[in-house]
C-alpha cells in the first residue's frame, strides 16, 4: 500500500484539532473539534466556511489544437466557452460510461485548465495524456504544485476580497479570474472562480504551494471557518450534486446519471459518443431519482430501495439533513423511476419514502 500524502496545510489541519482520515490517497481532516454538524451549519448559516481541497488534480492543457482535443475528450461544448467561463464536463470511455467528471476553465484559445476528482487523478492523466498524442497539444499535470482551497458561505466574498486587487463582484457564477494573491506581500498569483460544491455563494482558489498557508490563515483571521470531509459532503448531498464512485462510475452513462445537460450529441465527434445516441435510444438500464423518507430513519449508501415491495436498487448517497430530514439519491429501475410506493430499508425495516425534486434545500448560489 503507497504511502499516504499531505497536504501543504496538513500541520495547520492538525493545530486546529482535525481529526485526520486517508482520503483519496491523503491524509485530510473529516471534522475539527467542533464536529461535523457545527462546521455544516456555519456553511449553511451564514459564515464562510474553508475546505482544503487540494487533493483535487489539476491538469493544464496547452495548444493549438487545445480546443479541438478538448472537444474530443470530453462531453460538454467547449467551443461556447468564453474566456474567463468555467463549464462543468466529463470524460466517457468508448462504452460511454464516466472516467470522471470535471470542470473545464478556459484561459484563452490554447489554454483551459481542468480539475479533476482526487482519487482519479493518476488514470485521468494517464488517458488524456494517451489522447494527446494525437493533437498538437500539450497535457501537464499541475496537482503536486498547486493548493486548492473552497472558500463557501454568505460571507465568503467579503473574507476573501481583503486578499485580492481585483474587485469579486465581477466575477459572475462559473466565472473566474487570474491575479495576485499572496498575504505575504509577494507577487505571487492564481486562479479564483466563482464554483463550489456546496449550494452557497463562493470561490475555489488554485495557488502554489508556497503560499498555502499564508492565504488559509489570512482567511481565518477575516473570520472563515475551517470544514472538514464530513459536512462537505453533507452540503454536497442536499444539493444533489454527483460524486465519482456513487451517482456516476464507470457502469452509468450520462442517460442514467441524468447528466445528458452536460452531453451534447450534435458538437462534433467525441469519445463515447456512439455509445451514449446507442443507449439514449435503447433507454437507460436503470434511473437516478432524489428522495425523501416520510418515516423516520437515515438513509445510507447501499441500502436497498423498494417500489411497490420489489427490490429495485439502491441508495447512491444518503443522510440526515438537518433542513430537510432523511435525503437519499438512489439508482432504480426504469419503470420506477416515476411512479409506485417507494421505501428505503433501513436496519432490516422498509421506511417509506418519496420521491422529490433537486436540490433537496435552497441553493443559495450567486447567478
Amino acid at each position: 500500500m503507497s504511502e499516504l500524502m499531505k497536504t501543504p496545510l496538513f500541520d495547520a489541519h492538525v493545530a486546529l484539532g482535525g481529526k485526520i482520515v486517508p482520503f483519496a490517497g491523503y491524509e485530510l481532516p473529516v471534522q475539527y473539534k467542533n464536529g461535523a454538524l457545527k462546521e455544516y451549519t456555519e456553511v449553511r448559516e451564514g459564515a464562510a466556511g474553508i475546505f482544503d481541497i487540494t487533493h483535487m488534480g489539476q491538469v493544464c492543457v496547452q495548444g493549438i489544437e487545445a480546443l479541438k482535443f478538448l472537444q474530443y475528450v470530453t462531453t460538454n461544448d467547449v467551443s461556447k466557452l468564453v474566456d474567463g467561463q468555467v463549464q462543468y464536463s466529463a470524460l466517457l470511455n468508448e462504452q460511454g460510461t464516466f472516467i470522471d467528471d470535471i470542470t473545464t476553465y478556459k484561459i484563452s484559445d490554447e489554454a483551459y485548465y481542468l480539475c479533476i476528482n482526487a482519487a482519479n487523478r493518476h488514470k485521468d492523466v494517464v488517458h488524456l495524456q494517451k489522447e494527446a498524442a494525437n493533437f498538437d497539444v500539450t497535457v501537464i499535470d499541475e496537482s503536486d504544485d498547486t493548493t486548492l482551497l473552497a472558500l463557501q458561505g454568505a460571507k465568503a466574498q467579503a473574507a476573501l476580497q481583503t486578499l485580492v486587487a481585483f474587485d469579486l463582484d465581477n466575477i459572475g457564477y462559473y466565472k473566474f479570474t487570474r491575479g495576485k494573491i499572496d498575504p505575504t506581500g509577494g507577487n505571487a498569483g492564481g486562479i479564483v472562480s466563482r464554483t463550489g460544491y456546496t449550494g452557497e455563494d463562493g470561490f475555489e482558489i488554485y495557488i502554489p504551494n508556497a503560499i498555502a498557508v499564508s492565504v488559509w490563515d489570512a482567511l481565518l483571521e477575516q473570520g472563515a471557518v475551517p470544514i472538514g470531509l464530513a459536512a462537505r459532503d453533507m452540503l454536497r448531498t442536499e444539493m444533489g450534486y454527483a460524486l465519482y464512485g456513487h451517482e456516476i462510475s464507470d457502469a452509468v452513462t450520462p442517460v442514467e446519471a441524468k447528466l445528458m445537460w452536460i452531453t451534447k450529441l450534435d458538437k462534433g465527434d467525441f469519445i463515447g459518443q456512439a455509445a451514449v445516441e446507442a443507449r439514449k435510444v435503447e433507454g437507460a438500464k436503470k434511473r437516478l431519482i432524489a428522495l425523501k423518507l416520510t418515516g423516520r430513519g437515515i438513509p445510507r449508501e447501499h441500502y436497498k430501495v423498494f417500489v411497490d415491495g420489489i427490490k429495485s436498487g439502491e441508495v447512491t448517497s444518503g443522510m440526515h439533513s438537518p433542513m430537510a430530514g432523511g435525503v437519499a439519491l438512489a439508482y432504480v429501475m426504469p419503470e420506477h423511476a416515476i411512479e409506485g410506493d417507494v421505501s428505503i430499508e433501513i436496519r432490516g425495516k422498509q421506511v417509506a419514502a418519496e420521491r422529490t425534486s433537486l436540490p433537496f434545500v435552497r441553493s443559495n448560489v450567486k447567478k
